[in-house]
């Protein structure tokens, strides 16, 4: 992701990482540098320096390990019934579940790498609510700096299939910031 916005000279440029992929495009967003316009993260994991994506879950770790242990280097794709309570209808749990590849396992337990603190970066944090009412305390943390800004969303931590086009009028503000 840096290589190719530096090979094609881009610049304003607005990243957005949902879920597991904030921590890459957090990591991507600080080592582009000027010219990152925004960092948008929907209702993701955002990356801290010498932690991965499992260094937050005490007991969700193992269980997270035994999978990619189990499915031979991969974490395995959700079930249907994970995606239940989401505000989702059930052909929109359908595709989700009948396009989800496993996930590469290193990808989940290596380190983040952010030589400088994450919250000089311009970003918004869209929370979904129904997958909790509040930002965990990492990011609690950064919406306190100036630069971050808290959107809020009446929807699972799927708001790309359940409020697709709310989604999207968030994301183009973000990007006119």
């Amino acid at each position: 992701m840096v290589e190719e916005v530096e090979r094609r000279d881009l610049r304003d440029v607005v990243l957005v990482g949902h879920s597991y992929a904030g921590i890459p495009v957090g990591q991507a967003a600080e080592r582009i540098g000027e010219r990152l316009a925004r960092v948008v993260f929907v209702d993701s994991n955002v990356p801290a320096d010498g932690e991965s994506f499992v260094s937050a879950w005490p007991d969700g770790r193992a269980m997270v390990e035994a999978s990619i242990d189990k499915n031979g280097g991969f974490w395995a794709p959700l079930t249907a019934a994970e995606f239940e309570g989401q505000g989702l209808t059930d052909e929109q749990i359908a595709r989700i579940v009948g396009g989800s590849t496993p996930h590469p396992g290193a990808t989940l337990t290596e380190p983040a790498v952010l030589p400088r603190p994450l919250g000089e970066l311009p970003a918004t944090y869209i929370k979904c609510l129904l997958d909790g009412h509040e930002p965990s305390p990492d990011v609690v943390a950064l919406l306190r700096g100036e630069r971050w800004r808290l959107v809020e969303m009446d929807t699972g931590h799927w708001p790309m299939f359940s409020q697709p086009r709310r989604l999207a009028q968030i994301l183009l503000e973000a990007a006119g910031r």
